[in-house]
Parts: structure tokens; C-alpha cells; sequence
């Protein structure tokens, strides 16, 4: 689990939105015995999201999918598009790929089951807070053979470029019409591996462990990576990085 932040510093002002009390009372009780966090609301459904959303600005929200009135994508696509700095990370019983799809797609930036341990869930959090996409290796291959199937199915109709276009500015949660078309710049092939984690979820202390440079060193290639493929954030590149070729 990543240690949280320094005592004092500000805490993660994270909003709980569950359609079951016991599930709002839990993750709120197990959420403020964290020094860097508190809760600033919870909500019962998608509408109550949105209205406390806006009133609190909430840092992070854990988003449930299944609710009365208005489900979680709905919100999450809402919220993601009034609320820029508000996080979205969706903690549901449901693993579908369409659904798993459609939460990013509305622009979450993690998604996890409610079986997940405490640890996982706190540690969530926090790398949402930090901009990071939270992907377990389950959801991001869910995520790549809902996207396969739609790319194979739109493959004959338009370039394989406009399809991931079209993707990613869902995921970031514009107008895929007026995405830009503009290509990509190539990848090395430490940036391509570095990519590949980041759609497995990985943490950038994770990545630095797995390809062997300093965090801070990632840090510099997520950057880079996110500026060759015109990405602003972590979670287009997860999805971005589904339609690229593996390599032999």
C-alpha cells in the first residue's frame, strides 16, 4: 500500500456515492481513519452525485454503476465534463466489458469490484488523486477485447487512427467528431513497454520496478509518451495503448 500523504499536508476530499447505506457507512468509516483523506459527502444515486459534486468539488469520487434515477456512467460522464479536476473511480460488483468500457469511456479514471482489499481501494484513491489510472490487469483485458471488437467491427468502414480517436476523446469524454485527426509520433520501445504497463494499471513506482529506472525517470517518459500520442491523461493512454499491434 503507498504510504499516505505527510501529516498536516491537505487531505484527499473524496465524495462516496452508493445506493446502500452499509456500503456508504463502510467505505466512509474505512476512508476518514486515513490521515489524508476525509469525506465530504455521500450521496444515494447518480442525480445526488451530481448536485453534491458540484457544490462540494470533491478531489475523488467512488462512483457505484448501478443506481435508482441516475446510474454511475451517466454521472461520471457528467461530473468528468463540468469537473475537470474531480476524479472519478468506480467501485461496483459488475465487471462486464461493456460496462467496464463505458465507465471509461464516460471518463473514469479507475475502476474497481467491491471485493478489492482495503489496501487496494486506499491505494486507489490516492493514485487517482494523483492523476494516475487505476486499471487491475482483469479490467484493462476486458477494456482490450470490448475495444478489439469495436475497432475489427468499424476496421473496414474507417482508418484504424480515426477509430482510436474517436475512443480516446470518449474516454476524455468530447465530442469524438471533433477529435483531432492529427497521427501520433512513433514510440520507442521502451516507451512502447512503458505503455503496456500503464494499460495493466501499473503505478509509476510499479513501472520503475518493472523496467528498472528511477520513478522520477517514468514520471519524464509518461510525459513524453502522453505528449507523442496527444493524451492528457493516464487513462486515455490505457486505452489508447489497446489498439497498438503487440509486438512479435
Amino acid at each position: 500500500m503507498t504510504a499516505p500523504a505527510q501529516e498536516g499536508g491537505p487531505r484527499i476530499r473524496v465524495l462516496v456515492v452508493d445506493d446502500q447505506a452499509l456500503i456508504r457507512r463502510g467505505m466512509t468509516l474505512m476512508l476518514s481513519a486515513e490521515p489524508d483523506m476525509e469525506v465530504v459527502g455521500q450521496a444515494i444515486d447518480g442525480v445526488e452525485a451530481i448536485e453534491m459534486a458540484q457544490q462540494l468539488r470533491p478531489d475523488v469520487i467512488l462512483m457505484d454503476l448501478h443506481m435508482p434515477r441516475k446510474g454511475g456512467v451517466a454521472a461520471t460522464r457528467e461530473i468528468t465534463l463540468t469537473l475537470p479536476r474531480t476524479h472519478v473511480l468506480v467501485l461496483t460488483t459488475f465487471d462486464t466489458e461493456e460496462m467496464v468500457f463505458e465507465a471509461v469511456r464516460a471518463g473514469a479514471h479507475a475502476y474497481l469490484l467491491k471485493d478489492a482489499s482495503e489496501g487496494e481501494v486506499l491505494d486507489a484513491v490516492r493514485a487517482v488523486h494523483r492523476g494516475e489510472s487505476w486499471l487491475t490487469p482483469q479490467v484493462a483485458r476486458k477494456i482490450m477485447e470490448q475495444f478489439r471488437r469495436l475497432a475489427s467491427r468499424a476496421d473496414a468502414a474507417s482508418p484504424a487512427s480515426i477509430v482510436a480517436a474517436a475512443a480516446v476523446g470518449n474516454a476524455a469524454g468530447t465530442d469524438p467528431g471533433k477529435v483531432s485527426p492529427a497521427a501520433p509520433d512513433a514510440l520507442t520501445e521502451k516507451e512502447e513497454r512503458i505503455l503496456t504497463l500503464i494499460a495493466e494499471g501499473r503505478s509509476n513506482k510499479q513501472i520503475a520496478a518493472a523496467v528498472y529506472l528511477a520513478e522520477g525517470t517514468v514520471k519524464n517518459y509518461v510525459s513524453r509518451i502522453m505528449e507523442k500520442l496527444h493524451a492528457s491523461t493516464r487513462t486515455e493512454l490505457a486505452v489508447m495503448s489497446l489498439r497498438k499491434p503487440l509486438r512479435d
